[in-house]
């Protein structure tokens, strides 16, 4: 049965996303969020329409909204469009994998 995303599904994603996905949330901010300036960014809470992120942009917390191309149906839909989205960004030459 899969797990709706709720807040407390939210908080585990983006601490899970922050702490282990760090160059994946500042791609989101940079690529989907138009913060391309963005240094650093950090999920503040996902649900099933699109992320909240705070992206620091010129040394300042910025707040973006990154909206989805669907709705969420559960945090294993999310963890699916996460990594898909990832997939629609430019690969840069100096990207590890």
């Amino acid at each position: 049965m899969s797990e709706a995303i709720t807040a407390a599904v939210s908080d585990r994603i983006c601490k899970h996303m922050n702490k282990d996905h760090a160059e994946a949330v500042l791609t989101y901010a940079q690529f989907f969020g138009g913060a391309q300036a963005a240094t650093a960014a950090a999920m503040d809470s996902i649900d099933s329409q699109g992320m909240n992120l705070t992206a620091q942009v010129g040394g300042a917390p910025t707040a973006l909204r990154v909206n989805f191309d669907h709705a969420l149906e559960s945090a294993q839909d999310a963890h699916h469009t996460l990594v898909e989205m990832l997939k629609q960004v430019p690969a840069a030459p100096h990207t590890a994998s």
